[in-house]
């Protein structure tokens, strides 16, 4: 398993999407800065409370330039019917592998259910990973006002192109 570290190139994932689309990581993201969350499941009430953080917070995240993605191993039919119960208006990915997502980024995987824990990750404008938050368990999670905050001290800190 290798975490992904500052600077890293964050690998290429193929995200399945209600509908039948396919979203592809970190491409989908260029240009802009990105959040990743794989999250445990529809089941998990931190996961939905972060979600909708999320969703809550997409103005705000959008004035800084910010996408966000989502995904889980939650199947396509569970998957759309928490993206209408929550509301959510950024993509959300379906039947993802956890042990791909394991190996191409070092999430932890829970093995009885299996799915993927909590895992973060902030991407900049090329897809490199500027931050990454592993969570071996139910708690420990990226937040909204903390990735603003982030992304608006890089923009104020980077050198002037």
């Amino acid at each position: 398993m290798t975490l992904l570290h500052p600077g890293d190139r964050f690998p290429d994932l193929a995200v399945a999407l209600p509908g039948g689309e396919t979203l592809h990581l970190p491409g989908a993201l260029a240009g802009s800065f990105g959040v990743v969350l794989f999250y445990r499941g529809s089941w998990c009430p931190y996961c939905k409370a972060q979600l909708r953080a999320f969703q809550r917070s997409l103005e705000t995240l959008s004035g800084v330039e910010a996408k966000v993605v989502a995904l889980s191993v939650d199947d396509e039919a569970t998957t759309e019917e928490l993206v209408t119960t929550l509301r959510l208006d950024f993509p959300v990915g379906h039947s993802a592998d956890p042990d791909l997502l394991a190996r191409a980024t070092g999430a932890f995987v829970n093995d009885d259910p299996r799915y993927v824990q909590s895992t973060g990750f902030v991407l900049d404008p090329e897809g490199r990973v500027v931050v990454s938050v592993y969570s071996s368990g139910a708690i420990g999670r990226l937040v909204p006002d903390d990735v603003v905050g982030l992304i608006r001290y890089i923009k104020e800190h980077s050198p002037a192109a």
